[in-house]
């Protein structure tokens, strides 16, 4: 055991707060979503020129607004609705929207971005699928940055093991998968490099990229719940080793599925319409 410890990483323990700014602490979580928007902005305003969307800078700032709003809600939503368990004392009437306290989900976010796109679009008089299809191809960079944030805060930690690469986290004295870190390089660069390596083969705008996106991310995501430890406050939901990540995740394929299909079909459609 001593030697498995000694080969383990010590997890360097990182400041959640970057600086304050009087009584306002400025957090790496937070500074990965201002990033995240931020750099998902100047890849949208880039590929809205390069095919040619007929979107102003002005609208896409006013998405990324939406966006941005939609992520939190929803996530925070998500996660009171389908993770939160009610304590064994009182809580306090905010907790619902503390969001300082910790408890985003992915599964809730995505289905606020959702409703924000299809509304947005509807209002813009935008193709829903040329939002969609754009912001699959951008979306990578802000899972990137919120995974390494997820680290930084040593939260959503990985499951023990004795591989070399374990990473001994505060209050542990036994090395753990850093499933931060796997989903960051999955649902970061490696699902970025596929997405864009594989939008040639996609009609323009017709829903395929954000169907693979999904698809891709409900796999990654469920390969890697097998090496992250379980939320406390539910465990494991069925078999003796589903969680609840990896269910919500089931559910996202069969959807991605379904929207590829979909728009696999419109496109051949089309193609057969064609002289």
């Amino acid at each position: 055991m001593t030697n498995l410890l000694l080969a383990a990483i010590r997890y360097p323990e990182f400041d959640p707060v970057i600086f304050r700014l009087g009584p306002l602490a400025i957090r790496w979580y937070g500074m990965a979503y201002f990033l995240a928007f931020i750099l998902c902005y100047f890849a949208l305003e880039t590929l809205s020129r390069q095919r040619y969307l007929g979107i102003t800078r002005e609208k896409i700032s006013d998405l990324i607004i939406y966006l941005a709003a939609s992520v939190v809600v929803g996530g925070r939503a998500g996660w009171w609705l389908i993770y939160h368990r009610p304590p064994q004392g009182p809580e306090p009437w905010y907790e619902p929207v503390a969001i300082w306290n910790g408890g985003m989900s992915f599964h809730g976010g995505l289905i606020g971005v959702v409703l924000v796109v299809w509304f947005w679009s509807w209002r813009n008089r935008v193709s829903l699928w040329h939002i969609a299809d754009n912001l699959a191809l951008v979306t990578p960079i802000g899972l990137l940055l919120g995974r390494l944030a997820n680290f930084i805060n040593a939260e959503l930690v990985g499951r023990p093991t004795e591989l070399p690469w374990g990473v001994i986290f505060p209050g542990d004295e036994f090395a753990r998968h850093p499933s931060q870190l796997y989903e960051a390089l999955l649902e970061g660069p490696l699902l970025l490099a596929a997405l864009w390596g594989t939008r040639r083969f996609a009609k323009a705008y017709d829903g395929r990229t954000a169907g693979l996106f999904v698809m891709l991310y409900s796999l990654f995501r469920f390969g890697v719940e097998f090496t992250r430890e379980p939320d406390v406050q539910i465990g494991f939901i069925a078999f003796g080793w589903l969680t609840m990540g990896q269910l919500l995740s089931l559910i996202l394929l069969l959807c991605g599925v379904a929207i590829w299909t979909l728009a696999h079909r419109r496109a051949a459609g089309q193609d057969i319409l064609k002289p």
